[in-house]
């Protein structure tokens, strides 16, 4: 299934979501005419280069594979189609006769590689005694070399010959706008950040909706009661809701310009519903303490929403503080000779 950049419900309903996973996880699919293979990278330097792209800065992204070991990014081509990545095994050295593989390729296994090792043999491309598997949480082979050996030359051998060094040519190809789209690591970067800030905004904004909601029924509720509309004898002589509805609506008319939005008749409706223990219980000075804390939650989102660019950095710096430290980069960057 090929990777999408859309989150809108077209036509299904999919959710939002504010970091780019498609970049951290990777993706690969296959559709008629069309494939898509999208390479891990790193989850800090991921939310480094969506900090510096919302500064107005240059970045630049490179994979980072689970397994670890070596990459060559020479010619990654920021993960457009054309590009290629060399990926290597880490191998040590025991002693003199003895290999240790700690990280192998990304998709490729222990197993795996020890088959082409095997094969390499047979074939006479590498001189080896035998070949050990004690992989159990971390993959770790152990190669045998037999006498007089050279084990640098072993080395570069299980690299030419072996899945110990593996080619992996990406190709960036996703769903935008209902269409395939051939882009670079760098563009799916900046659609998601640019989705993540609207995101952002709009959760402000529905903050803000339900803050204003609720300052306009405090409001509501402290004219009625310090008013005494409830004593009004039109209203304690309404004959249906309706009368008492438009009692209370004619009372509200001198205060209505302040309100944050226009009164209905469901909001009055709800002041019906105000019970004379509450009444009772009424506190002034608690009721404008609570009214003038709404009102200052509301500027902040305010005063949040005229600098999105900052508010975006921050929930990305946020995630970087939070857990940046259990994902530190695992595959080491370097040139292969």
């Amino acid at each position: 299934m090929m990777p999408t950049l859309d989150w809108k419900p077209v036509p299904k309903v999919t959710m939002p979501v504010k970091y780019p996973l498609l970049l951290a996880q990777g993706a690969e699919g296959i559709a008629v005419g069309l494939s898509s293979k999208i390479l891990p990278h790193n989850f800090v330097e991921i939310l480094d280069a969506a900090i510096a792209y919302l500064r107005g800065e240059e970045f630049a992204l490179y994979p980072d594979f689970p397994t670890g070991g070596f990459i060559d990014v020479s010619k990654y081509n920021d993960g457009e189609r054309g590009g290629s990545v060399r990926v290597r095994a880490k191998i040590e050295k025991i002693d003199n006769k003895t290999l240790e593989i700690t990280d192998v390729p990304f998709g490729r296994t222990s197993g795996s590689v020890i088959e082409t090792i095997i094969k390499a043999q047979e074939k006479g491309k590498i001189k080896i005694k035998r070949v050990d598997d004690n992989t159990a949480k971390h993959a770790d082979i152990i190669v045998h070399l037999l006498p007089g050996t050279s084990s640098d030359r072993t080395i570069d051998a299980l690299y030419a010959f072996t899945d110990c060094e593996v080619s992996i040519s990406p190709n960036c190809c996703v769903i935008s706008d209902r269409k395939p789209h051939f882009l670079s690591v760098s563009d799916v970067l900046r659609h998601s950040v640019d989705t993540t800030k609207h995101l952002l905004q709009r959760e402000l904004e529905i903050q803000r909706g339900e803050l204003r909601e609720s300052l306009l029924y405090a409001s509501l509720e402290k004219i009625f009661i310090e008013e005494r509309i409830y004593k009004d004898k039109e209203y304690e002589q309404s004959k249906s809701v309706d009368e008492a509805v438009a009692h209370i609506d004619k009372r509200l008319e001198p205060f209505k310009p302040s309100f944050v939005r226009d009164v209905t008749r469901d909001d009055i409706l709800k002041l019906l519903e105000i019970k004379m223990k509450r009444i009772l219980k009424f506190n002034a000075d608690n009721a404008d303490t609570y009214i003038q804390s709404l009102k200052d939650h509301i500027d902040v989102i305010n005063d949040k929403l005229t600098r999105m660019v900052e508010v975006t950095i921050d929930w990305y710096k946020h995630l970087k503080d939070k857990y940046g430290a259990h994902y530190p980069r695992r595959t080491v960057i370097r040139s292969f000779d």
